[in-house]
């Protein structure tokens, strides 16, 4: 891999986040849970953000008080629709970052998705989890994983950049990217291969940049070379894929869930297509995980900012 233009760690990101000043507004969405106060907390003590915590007050600081968290450096709004608020602060600039707290995906993003008052721009919002398996020392890019249900051509034409564009803000300015798929073969019987074929053909021709854009490509074949060798199949992005674009959200999200529960990785995540970042993960998410979005999604913030 060419170390010039390549995914970082969640290391790098963490040392990263702890260079930046000064610290940043993040507006959050339901912010009675112990893992999200205790993210919001460690966060603040290394300086990365100044928590804007929405939501119900008396159960927030019934956790905080049960923590002992200093909330020297929050500020807490009583909301009843603590999405809608937390929105609101991006709008009167008291935060750059928006964060999933402890509300359901529809409430959030139906504030988010307010053609009035959310954080449209145009584009398709997706979210893009960024992977790590410290074992094979490997990093991807993965999408979409929580919104789009079945994208079509055109909205992965936007996903395939939103795709292109994290990578280049991570700093990986030249990503291979897979077209996912069950196969490697394009089989009208499978119309994403179709897709992936368009797709593949349009990367060729230079419609994606600097980018490798290659697919149909089943998962084994954008993670492992060996699986390349032992099908005797050679590319640039063979066990070399910086992200993978899915056909739906099926697939996206039973291969991430997979990958997060029964391998040894690191993982965060974010939206993209949104006029301010928002970091974006599971209600069921621990506190690493949410510093891990936190990390990764000031990276991005920083970078769009520079």
């Amino acid at each position: 891999m060419n170390e010039t233009s390549r995914l970082p760690t969640f290391e790098e990101l963490y040392q990263s986040a702890d260079e930046l000043s000064p610290s940043v507004g993040v507006a959050v969405a339901g912010g009675d849970d112990p893992t999200v106060l205790e993210a919001l907390a460690e966060a603040a003590n290394r300086g990365w953000v100044h928590p804007i915590v929405c939501g119900k007050q008396v159960r927030i600081l019934e956790l905080v008080d049960e923590l002992s968290i200093d909330l020297s450096a929050f500020t807490v709004i009583d909301s009843e629709t603590p999405a809608i608020t937390a929105v609101q602060q991006i709008h009167t600039g008291h935060a750059e970052l928006l964060m999933k707290g402890q509300v359901a995906t529809p409430d959030l993003m139906k504030a988010v998705l307010n053609k009035q008052t959310g954080l449209r721009t145009g584009r398709i919002i997706c979210q893009m989890v960024l992977m790590e398996i410290p074992k094979d020392d490997q990093s991807f890019l993965m999408t979409d994983t929580g919104i789009t249900v079945s994208p079509t051509l055109e909205q992965k034409r936007d996903l395939l950049n939103h795709l292109i564009e994290t990578a280049a803000s991570l700093g990986c300015l030249f990503p291979k990217i897979a077209i996912m798929s069950a196969t490697e073969k394009v089989n009208p019987a499978l119309p994403d291969t179709l897709d992936a074929e368009t797709l593949t053909k349009e990367g060729a021709s230079g419609v994606y940049g600097h980018s490798v854009v290659e697919g149909p490509l089943s998962f084994d074949l954008a993670y492992a070379q060996t699986a390349g060798s032992r099908k005797q199949i050679d590319s640039q992005v063979i066990g070399q894929a910086d992200g993978m674009l899915f056909p739906d959200l099926l697939s996206a999200n039973l291969t991430v869930k997979a990958i997060m529960y029964a391998a040894n990785s690191r993982f965060g995540g974010m939206l993209c297509g949104t006029s301010a970042p928002v970091v974006f993960m599971s209600r069921a998410d621990d506190v690493t995980t949410r510093l891990n979005s936190l990390a990764y999604t000031l990276k991005i913030l920083h970078n769009r900012q520079a």
